[in-house]
């Protein structure tokens, strides 16, 4: 070594000292506290885990320099004042399924460094307007299924830099002016899964930056032109679920709209001019509508789709002139005809336009009249008074009706003829009898939530002809009639969640041609039969989580071939329900989180492995797969949950090249060669993929991605041998191996050791 090089290292050594107390400057007054008994505390990646401790508040003695805190699973049920003062250098909170009723304004004032916070999956009711202070830098917030009924104005005021907002899954009935305030930079925004029918005009006043508004499954019947015209930066809006029935004519008012979805709704008539104040649609899904004929739309020069799938088009003279403009302006029609008989089942874009035609003048005229009696809809007369029960609350211009939490022991009487939403929640009905709704056709939204149902009437909702969303949760329903649902030939949306069933009703749903999603979570059935969904050929979404399942018939499903989303989460299911869903071509979720599935044999989803995109088994206590466990899903595969398991090892995910999200934290996988398809798979894939080595116990906790041990492996190349530059070390190598070992035994041996037998043979034939 040079002399240069010396002082250069004597230098650099003696400098660490000042570097040290340099950042302890830097960061003042830290230190790091014991990690409390029911938390798993990483005090090099900065981490705290205290996942279903059932703690009830927020461990006071968490160290000072914590970066990232999991506190799922716990029954937090209230965050006061300043409950997170001691941690001021968090970066990730996770809250979820803490049964949290309330935040305290100024709960999270000290944590100006969190950029993630998840609320998920609690009872929060209100947002208070100081519920978020002091979140500074905040991009992401997560407050899905809880109760939100309310939020106060301000509540955002302080999350200048959030650029995700999520509300899904609560109970949003209306947003107020300005509710938003405060969202600078804000990118999306959900809103998915509410109640929501009323906006005001400013409601969404201030999202300059907004590129994504998620308004599906809510029960807007009116396109909320004037309040969505606050939104100058918009790209995509999802608008699907929604009763709406009509677009007029300049309903779309955004100036950079590229996406609109409304598909699933109840579309009859869309006006060829909706779209004339929205040229940059590129994208427009009215799929799953009812409508029988569209007119060449004009405005949205950009458009390359347009989806009308699941309407009844009838492919006659009136669809040539869509036809012909499509073919012009290189629109790419999605659908089929469902008439007439020659053409039902046809492609849209593969017809020929001097197909399309009227069979004489006489039938020619019919139709032009039917088409000019569709397009005119006779005007809505405005009542001059509205009729309203007593101690319920009557909206003229919404046609809401409310009589929530009045103590009601008998249904009302006496709304107006045109309501559309009756809110009945929190009343003491006990029984429903038969014919309680009489002259409300037009009511789409019925809430019936925590009355103390236990019994509804044959013909309880008879006449209600209309209704699309009914909610009965959180009652003593048992059991239901064959004809309970009797006069209800549009509901779509059936909540039955968190009530007394232990077996499935299921004769209660053939009178219901056009159900799509059926809630049963949280009740305690314990069996699926065959025939369960008689009936129910339409629906789309199955929701079961949260039951005593312990059983599912072989072909229990096959009444719903259409069947796209299944939750069986949390239930007692020992094995994956292949046969059952034999038949489920279309399935694209199948959730199985929770349920103790300790093996996954062959084929395990080979029957709707072609659908499927998100797949979730987590925290099932799953200890082994099979080889052939994951056979037949390829890249249409986007969602794969497996943590919280007992896996050791893994299938092959080769063929899973379409993975978006993938999660194998919390399972105890042995690091060696068995392990390396897995290994090199992930350093292959663009994902973010949590995988921990359980064993060896020298790298347990180790990120598989970064452990070495498999250079060792056969076929591997082991890691090269870095010969040292000094002279030094290079006398010291080539040094004779006999003579090294024989040193090392002479000192051995003068310590008192007995030599190996090895140097012993060396000794012997030296002499």
């Amino acid at each position: 070594m040079t002399v240069a090089k010396m002082r250069s290292r004597a230098v650099t050594v003696s400098a660490w000292p000042c570097v040290a107390l340099l950042l302890s400057f830097a960061i003042p007054h830290l230190h790091t506290s014991p990690c409390p008994k029911a938390c798993v505390c990483d005090n090099i990646q900065l981490t705290v885990a205290c996942i279903g401790k059932n703690l009830t508040e927020v461990p006071p003695t968490i160290s000072e320099i914590t970066v990232k805190m999991d506190l799922r699973g716990n029954n937090i049920q209230e965050l006061p004042t300043g409950a997170f003062q001691h941690t001021p250098y968090l970066t990730h909170l996770s809250l979820q399924r803490c049964d949290m009723r309330k935040v305290r304004e100024g709960a999270f004032r000290s944590l100006g460094r969190l950029v993630f916070l998840n609320l998920a999956h609690n009872n929060i009711e209100i947002l208070y307007q100081e519920s978020f202070d002091g979140l500074s830098s905040l991009k992401q917030l997560l407050v899905d299924h809880n109760r939100i009924e309310e939020i106060q104005p301000g509540a955002f005021s302080q999350l200048g830099f959030l650029n995700l907002l999520s509300l899904t899954y609560n109970q949003l009935v209306y947003l107020p002016n300005m509710v938003f305030q405060g969202l600078q930079n804000i990118k999306w925004l959900r809103l998915s899964y509410n109640s929501l029918n009323n906006f005001e005009i400013e409601a969404f006043a201030g999202l300059f930056t907004l590129t994504r508004l998620s308004l599906d499954h809510n029960e807007l019947q009116f396109f909320p032109t004037e309040a969505l015209t606050r939104l100058p930066a918009l790209i995509r809006l999802e608008l699907s679920y929604n009763p709406m029935t009509y677009l007029g004519e300049e309903t779309v008012v955004m100036p950079k709209l590229t996406h609109l979805f409304l598909d699933n709704m109840s579309l009859q008539d869309f006006s060829n001019m909706a779209l004339v104040l929205a040229p940059q649609v590129t994208h427009l899904d009215l799929s799953h509508n009812q409508l029988r004929n569209l007119q060449p739309l004009i405005g949205p020069e950009k458009l390359v789709r347009l989806t009308l799938a699941g309407n009844p088009l009838y492919c006659s003279c009136y669809l040539r002139p869509l036809r012909e403009w499509a073919y012009r302006s290189h629109v790419r029609l999605v659908g089929t005809c469902a008439g007439p008989a020659h053409l039902s089942g046809e492609s849209l874009d593969g017809l020929h336009p001097p197909e399309l035609r009227c069979q004489s003048q006489e039938a020619m005229l019919k139709a032009e009249l039917e088409e000019l009696s569709r397009a005119m809809p006779p005007p809505t007369p405005q009542p001059s008074e509205v009729k309203c029960p007593a101690n319920c609350h009557c909206e003229a211009e919404t046609y809401h009706s409310s009589c929530e939490n009045q103590g009601h022991t008998k249904i009302p009487r006496g709304f107006s003829p045109d309501t559309r939403l009756l809110d009945l929640r929190g009343n003491h009905f006990h029984y429903i009898p038969s014919n309680s709704f009489p002259k409300v056709p037009k009511v789409v939204s019925l809430h019936l939530q925590r009355c103390k149902i236990h019994e509804l009437e044959a013909g309880a909702f008879s006449g209600m002809k209309g209704l699309v969303y009914l909610y009965l949760s959180e009652n003593n329903l048992s059991s239901l009639s064959s004809d309970a649902f009797k006069g209800l030939p549009e509901l779509t949306y059936l909540h039955l969640e968190r009530n007394k069933f232990t077996t499935f009703p299921k004769d209660a749903f053939r009178l219901l041609p056009n159900l799509l999603a059926l809630h049963l979570e949280h009740n305690s059935i314990a069996r699926l039969e065959q025939g369960v969904l008689t009936g129910a050929q339409k629906l789309r979404g199955l929701y079961l989580t949260g039951n005593s399942i312990n059983t599912v018939a072989s072909k229990a499903f096959d009444p719903a071939p259409f069947l796209k989303v299944l939750h069986l989460g949390a239930n007692h299911l020992t094995e994956v329900p292949t046969y059952a869903l034999s038949n489920a071509p279309s399935l694209t979720e199948l959730r199985l989180s929770g349920n103790p599935i300790y093996w996954i044999g062959p084929q395990a989803f080979s029957p709707f492995a072609r659908s499927l995109k998100h797949l979730f088994l987590d925290n099932m206590k799953l200890e082994k797969m099979s080889k052939d466990s994951l056979a037949g899903l390829g890249p249409g595969l986007l969602s794969l949950l497996l943590e919280g398991n007992q896996l050791e090892e893994l299938p092959s995910l080769h063929a899973l090249t379409g993975l978006e999200v993938i999660n194998l934290a919390e399972n105890p996988f042995v690091c060696d060669c068995p392990l390396l398809p897995l290994r090199k798979w992930i350093e292959k894939v663009n994902l973010k993929v949590r995988a921990s080595c359980g064993h060896p116990p020298e790298l347990k906790g180790r990120k598989v991605k970064d452990v070495h041990v498999f250079k060792a492996c056969p076929g591997e190349k082991p890691p090269p041998v870095r010969t040292p530059k000094n002279t030094w070390a290079q006398k010291v190598t080539k040094a004779k191996p006999a003579r090294l070992n024989t040193n090392r035994g002479k000192l051995k041996h003068q310590r008192g050791q007995k030599p190996p037998a090895t140097l012993k043979k060396s000794k012997e034939k030296s002499m």
